[in-house]
């Protein structure tokens, strides 16, 4: 359990605490209040605000100031204070709700950085208890290994909440087996708008006292008084999730309170614990993927296939698989199961104990199918089932990743219909929707009659209009379906809370304004959801406001692939994706820090607000701003793992460009940015410099003058020279350009003469090429770019070109060993403005494992390794993951026999370049390490080798564990090396 139990208060006979009147509020002395009162985070400033001002909605509304407590009773204190003042409470999770749950002009409770322990496993039972700001995925982790999972299985459930899960009465592709959220929570422990504690559940009046009971007896009479309204008007399909639960509540018969307050958006009260029913993880799953020519056939086909049993049934259209083909994180995985050119997929899952019967289900799928005409692609490889529904889940995100203005719009996507009526609905609404000059884009539940479907509108110029046309005509088509529901899973929240009444009629909505009063009769838990909505197409919410424009800027990269730099930084949906934790690279610095604000959304959102005015007219130059880049370590890992594509390392080196133009640089951005002018000299004075910076007093000497942390060691310059390669011995030999870039030419030369003697050895003439003119030493311009010094990169750029155009013209590859230098040909170089010859030169550079694995594919690499007989442990650089080079990697290792080498999956490694240097970064820097990659090589027994590309994480390593990680060259030249003992 988390500390001691709280007293419960009683409901009713507790002190009012709401003034008779709402007040005017002032922010400042609200703050102080919270300050002074409140155990946790309290942010009142403008760039704070801005962040928390949207989710993954149409909407922006900007919170009097957020509230991040450290604990139950610092989130029941903030409520109180709150409370006294009139001011509304919004409470919130992850921040990705789809209809404006989550915004509103009231003090926001952020549950996500502190409230997020698993208080209690009760596995006899199968019932976990959890605070509001666990994540799912972090749970069904913890839950795995005893085999129970929770099962309501969220497409957004790397960042999904179970707060705010609750809060929607969230559901799942797997909902025809599991049911939704409200099927799934046993008890809630919940802070009223007083404070006051309520636990609802079926033993909510054990120690509740009188008030309790007459809470209870209000609710049921209010329900028994409407009970012949309710079942004439209420949705029966079980997708039906708008307004609160009292379908649920059974007077006088068994019944779960709780289960008012799932669904009910944070306006009743705040869930401070949440007791949630677990299931049993199936044994075995299989999948078929049943291939359409046209859409309204899957349509068709979807009932009969629910009468095979499935687990689930899940739609993917035309468009969502294109997309998904463009999309590098997923191109690879669509080739794997999709076969031509099919107009939509039923993704179809049967799992259970008993492999032999699933495999048997889906053969009968296989059958029924083909007697119908239509081809079924039969997964039962768990790992591709995996990757499958990595798509599907990514499904949201990919059709948001469409470029322009004009983008799927969520209003009328959770319409849910009796699965008879399913192929009609979707023909109506289609025509519903050319009709007003649009399209829309289908994916998920066709299982249970509910398909997310958005028209695709341009909010910032006719899309309002258009919006409110179509929902007013879905909304009275869908009332024509016996027991049809408007809200079928995303919840109401101020797009669709509107259209409660419509659906239910007048009488029922005043009910819920009833219930809403019973628990919060101040009015300020939430408020403007499911009761007294304002008008969807209220434009002064939307986050496009009219009037809504970027500043135009003088940009320094190209940005016309999205239409400027405004158009690329509004990418951002708010989908979250970059909350997530278990896989991948993205967000090293919110995984170190859990903030809002060290996050690629919150970045890109204070990037938003910056270029469109909001916050200032200096804003884009502000120190705000640059605090909120601060922590961005260029890892890249949005450029891959973002599904709309938001490259925050880029956006990163745009903003500085202009924040130095500003404010001037640094004399430890000077001495990074000119690294490689200045290495040549220094190198011969190797020894001497680093004698001195050994020295006692030196760390912090280095730290003041220099900011560069006293508890790390500067990189020590090497006093090796390079190996000259050998001179061709025909004219028919094969060549290769090997670059030596700044890091590995004046820091670790012996991981370029590794490299020498492979490709020697190889049988490739190697070209090292150092520089242009004899002198001064060719430089990607990765240290420039690190600093926002975008023209003297673009200079050392030209050079580069320059000197690599004898050999790109006659298709000579170019290979380097630093991941972050010879990726920079590929990516930065294609936005300086270089032109053709830029582009001829990224075709043609590889990283070295990818070259070796690319030539063992076409079988002109052909080198006998002897045996180490060794352990050793992967850690991959973050560009090398960005640009999906990692099997490439793990393949070449793989030529080396008895090599065992296991990938560790970890982020970024912390050191970044110069960021773990830098003083104010330390502590961060070395928080990103432990995440995962420090604990798992100092698990590794000292014989175990430790493998890194990257010098920043070779540093880290050395740093952090006190191991001397390898190069990959170094590891394949001891391996030749043996070989040729």
């Amino acid at each position: 359990m988390i500390g001691s139990k709280p007293q419960i208060r009683d409901r009713v006979n507790a002190p009012a605490q709401f003034p008779k009147q709402r007040h005017n509020f002032a922010a400042y002395p609200l703050a102080k209040q919270l300050r002074a009162h409140v155990d946790g985070e309290i942010l009142f400033d403008a760039f704070s605000r801005g962040r928390y001002a949207t989710d993954a909605s149409i909407y922006q509304l900007e919170p009097v100031g957020v509230v991040v407590p450290k604990n139950e009773d610092a989130a029941r204190a903030a409520i109180q204070i709150a409370a006294e003042r009139g001011v509304p409470v919004l409470p919130r999770g992850a921040g990705t709700s789809q209809c404006g749950q989550t915004v509103g002009v009231a003090l926001v409770i952020d549950c996500s950085k502190y409230l997020n322990n698993v208080v209690e496993v009760d596995i006899p039972a199968g019932t976990v208890t959890v605070q509001p700001g666990v994540v799912l995925d972090h749970l069904n982790a913890l839950l795995r290994p005893h085999g129970w999972w929770f099962p309501v299985d969220v497409s957004t459930s790397a960042q999904a909440t179970i707060g705010g899960m609750a809060g929607n009465n969230s559901c799942g592709a797997r909902s025809i087996r599991y049911g939704n959220m409200v099927h799934n929570v046993a008890a809630i422990d919940a802070f009223l708008a007083d404070g006051s504690r309520l636990r609802l559940g079926r033993d909510g009046e054990k120690d509740q006292g009188r008030g309790y009971r007459d809470l209870v007896n209000r609710i049921e009479a209010i329900v028994k008084r409407e009970a012949d309204e309710v079942a004439a008007r209420w949705p029966t399909v079980l997708r039906r999730v708008q307004g609160y639960n009292i379908d649920m509540v059974h007077p006088g018969g068994d019944y779960n309170l709780a289960h008012l307050l799932v669904g009910s958006e944070g306006t009743l009260a705040f869930s401070r614990r949440l007791t949630l029913q677990l299931a049993r993880l199936p044994a075995h799953k299989v999948l078929g993927v049943v291939h359409f020519p046209a859409f309204f056939q899957a349509m068709d086909c979807a009932q009969q296939i629910v009468a095979l049993d499935p687990d689930a049934v899940e739609l993917v259209d035309r468009t969502m698989i294109d997309l998904a083909r463009d999309n590098p994180a997923f191109e690879s995985t669509v080739r794997e199961f999709i076969e031509g050119q099919p107009d939509a997929i039923l993704l179809v899952e049967f799992a259970g104990e008993n492999r032999d019967e699933q495999i048997s289900k889906l053969k009968r799928l296989v059958e029924l199918m083909a007697g119908l005409g239509f081809g079924v692609v039969e997964i039962t490889d768990a790992s591709l089932q995996k990757a499958v529904w990595e798509v599907r889940k990514a499904g949201l995100n990919i059709m948001m990743s469409m470029k322009g203005d004009g983008k799927p719009v969520s209003f009328v996507e959770d319409c849910a219909v009796p699965l008879e009526n399913l192929a009609e609905y979707t023909h109506r609404l289609n025509d519903i929707f050319e009709k007003h000059g649009t399209r829309g884009t289908w994916y998920a539940h066709a299982s249970v009659g509910t398909l997310h479907v958005r028209p695709i509108l341009d909010m910032r110029r006719d899309g309002a209009e258009k919006m409110r046309a179509i929902a007013e005509e879905a909304c009275a088509m869908v009332k024509q379906y016996k027991g049809a529901a408007f809200s079928g899973e995303h919840g109401d929240g101020l797009v669709r809370s509107e259209w409660i009444e419509p659906m239910i009629g007048s009488r029922l909505t005043a009910v819920l304004g009833e219930i809403k009063a019973l628990f919060d009769p101040g009015g300020i838990m939430n408020p403007g959801k499911i009761v007294q909505p304002a008008r969807m197409d209220d434009r002064t919410l939307f986050r496009y406001k009219p009037g809504y424009q970027t500043a135009p800027i003088e940009t320094v990269l190209d940005w016309s692939e999205w239409g400027g730099f405004g158009p690329a930084v509004e990418m951002c949906n708010n989908n979250g994706h970059c909350r997530k934790f278990e896989a991948g690279t993205m967000c090293p610095s919110y995984r170190a820090t859990l903030d809002e604000q060290h996050l690629t959304r919150g970045r890109a959102n204070t990037l938003r607000l910056a270029l469109s005015g909001q916050l200032g007219a200096d804003a884009l130059t502000s120190k705000e701003l640059d605090d909120t880049m601060s922590l961005c370590v260029g890892c890249k890992g949005c450029k891959r793992e973002c599904p709309t594509g938001v490259d925050m390392a880029r956006m990163k080196i745009e903003f500085l460009h202009h924040y130095t133009q500003r404010h001037g640089l640094s004399l430890r951005q000077r001495a990074i940015a000119w690294l490689p002018r200045y290495a040549p000299r220094v190198s011969r004075f190797a020894r001497v410099v680093n004698f001195f910076s050994e020295l006692s007093p030196a760390p912090l000497i280095i730290e003041k003058v220099f900011g560069f942390s006293r508890y790390r060691r500067l990189p020590r310059w090497s006093t090796r020279s390079l190996v000259r390669p050998a001179p061709p011995a025909n004219d028919n030999a094969r060549e290769v350009v090997l670059l030596a870039d700044t890091f590995n030419r004046w820091f670790e030369p012996e991981n370029l003469n590794a490299a020498i003697f492979v490709l020697e050895a190889a049988g490739y003439v190697v070209h090292l090429l150092g520089s242009d003119d004899g002198k001064r030493p060719l430089c990607c311009g990765r240290t420039f770019l690190a600093c926002g010094l975008v023209e003297q990169a673009r200079h050392e750029a030209k050079r580069t070109v320059a000197a690599l155009r004898p050999y790109t013209e006659r298709d000579c590859p170019v290979v380097g060993l630093e991941p972050s230098c010879l990726l920079t040909l590929r990516d930065e170089y294609l936005v300086m403005g270089l032109g053709d010859e830029a582009e001829r030169l990224a075709r043609q550079s590889f990283m070295f494992e990818e070259f070796i694995a690319n030539e063992v594919k076409v079988g002109t690499f052909d080198l006998e390794f002897s045996s180490l007989a060794q352990q050793a442990v992967l850690h991959g650089h973050c560009h090398q993951k960005a640009f999906a080079l990692m099997q490439d990697i793990r393949d070449v290792l793989a030529l080396v026999p008895g090599l065992e080498v296991q990938t560790i999956p970890s982020s970024c490694c912390g050191m970044a370049g110069s960021f773990g240097f830098e003083k104010e970064h330390y502590e961060v820097s070395m928080n990103m390490a432990q995440e995962s990659l420090l604990p798992a090589i100092n698990k590794a027994s000292d014989d175990v080798l430790v493998i890194a590309d990257g010098t920043s994480c070779r540093h880290q390593i050395r740093d952090g564990a006190g191991r001397n990680p390898l190069h990959v060259a170094r590891v394949l030249r001891r391996a030749l090396k043996a070989a040729q003992t």
